[in-house]
């Protein structure tokens, strides 16, 4: 947890931008893997960790606007508790912690709600994502479960959104010691992109140095030697001399601030002239966008810089033709590139995608684009000082893709699908960082993970 002060004016904050009744924050439970006993590992509900710090189960918080109070709704364990987890502080001392003074047995969260209630006060609440928790938001509040998601309060999403958009010191500083893990990760794991190693025995090597720095993944990692399955989570594959390795993963920090790193790696560990053309367009692209990114400028711009750099290397290798202007602004790119340049960074991965992608990423003067590929942006608009975002282009050759497309002749005046054809058996490249916005530009978080093709060769000798 951070000092009891960080929690306190978070909550202060946040009672500045709603202006009446009071925010009910469940925490969330334990989340059985096939009986009761068995759980899967714990992980508190991220905005119940910013407003109120406490990462262990069966907890609730209401920040009570009229009447100006915080209140943690939970209980001390009890005998046969301590038998099976050991002793734990009272929960006053808890909350005492992250500056709570109130403390109410759990069960009496309901007869609280139902008193605000009857008094006709507004209840505030977050969208839900896990369905034990619509359950219980439906009981406590006297809904239906199918009401729920309608019943979220758009102000108080707003709120949140406003207020851990901007990341502190504190939480940089998270973020960036999380960074220091993943990069002992990759560089345990990029030695071991071999000729018949399997995607799994790679996989493993980066989960040693997390477990070996107490720590877990921030996501599922993506670990494949078919880089143009974007979200591919199976590690089965075995490794081949020719291809491209992807590795996409991120450690989670000791108070659950995420990473976010993607390396392309050639298996064997040099590249080969169509692997190097390929990845010095993708890195070029990247290198592009991070120099455009600062305050006032909106991300949906940085994305059509990056994907502009990009079309003009696909072209020089005869992939592209034609006006690249009209190109990019027309989508021929997303051929290569369907998917977003990155997305907001902090408790989530993909921060706050809970609360909605188009309160996040997008406002009034910022509407989501309908195009194919650009309409996949996660983030778009105008970056503010304190936004952690990642930066991820990627070159992608998906023969499904490209086989439909071809057969519509679509974008046929910017693409050359012939020459397309020789590289579908190429998989993809995508090179990512986590950058923070600075109030003159920006800085790219952490330590150096190798990535010019010089530095990843060199990890092989």
């Amino acid at each position: 947890m951070f000092k009891p002060e960080t929690y306190q004016q978070r909550r202060k904050k946040l009672k500045s931008l709603v202006k009446k009744g009071l925010c009910l924050f469940p925490g969330n439970v334990d989340s059985p893997m096939n009986y009761k006993a068995n759980a899967y590992p714990f992980r508190q509900d991220s905005t119940f960790l910013y407003f109120f710090g406490l990462d262990s189960p069966g907890l609730a918080a209401v920040v009570d606007i009229d009447e100006g109070q915080d209140i943690i709704f939970g209980d001390d364990v009890t005998l046969e508790d301590i038998i099976w987890v050991g002793p734990q502080p009272k929960m006053k001392d808890r909350a005492a912690a992250v500056g709570v003074r109130q403390v109410k047995p759990y069960a009496t969260i309901q007869d609280y709600l139902q008193k605000a209630r009857s008094q006709g006060r507004v209840i505030h609440f977050l969208p839900p994502y896990r369905a034990e928790t619509s359950l219980q938001l439906a009981d406590w509040l006297g809904l239906s479960p199918s009401e729920i998601k309608a019943g979220a309060s758009l102000e108080l999403i707003r709120a949140v959104v406003a207020l851990r958009s901007v990341k502190s010191p504190e939480e940089i500083k998270e973020i960036e010691k999380a960074l220091c893990v993943t990069r002992e990760m990759y560089l345990a794991a990029i030695p071991r992109v071999k000729p018949g190693a399997r995607e799994q025995e790679v996989l493993a090597f980066m989960d040693m140095v997390l477990r070996a720095n107490g720590l877990s993944f921030a996501f599922p990692p993506i670990i494949t030697i078919n880089g143009q399955i974007f979200h591919k989570t199976s590690y089965g594959d075995t490794l081949k001399k020719g291809r491209m390795m992807v590795m996409d993963a991120g450690a989670e920090s000791a108070r659950h601030y995420a990473c976010d790193i993607t390396r392309s790696v050639p298996v064997g560990g040099k590249f080969n002239q169509r692997q190097r053309d390929i990845y010095s367009i993708v890195l070029k692209g990247q290198e592009e966008a991070i120099r455009t990114i600062g305050p006032g400028v909106k991300y949906r711009q940085v994305h059509l810089r990056a994907a502009r750099v990009m079309a003009e290397g696909l072209k020089d290798l005869g992939l592209m033709k034609g006006n690249l202007d009209e190109a990019v602004d027309r989508g021929a790119h997303a051929l290569f590139f369907p998917h977003g340049l990155g997305h907001m960074l902090g408790l989530d991965v993909h921060d706050m995608e809970n609360l909605g992608e188009n309160h996040v990423g997008y406002d009034q003067t910022v509407k989501r684009s309908e195009q194919f590929g650009l309409g996949y942006l996660r983030l778009a608009r105008t970056l503010e000082p304190g936004f952690v975002l990642t930066v991820e282009p990627g070159i992608y050759f998906i023969p499904a893709l490209v086989a439909t497309w071809k057969k519509e002749k679509k974008h046929s005046e910017f693409i050359n699908y012939a020459t397309v054809e020789k590289y579908l058996d190429f998989g993809g490249i995508r090179i990512e960082d986590d950058v923070l916005v600075t109030e003159d530009g920006c800085r790219v978080l952490g330590p150096k993970i190798p990535k010019k093709i010089k530095d990843i060769e060199s990890q092989f000798s």
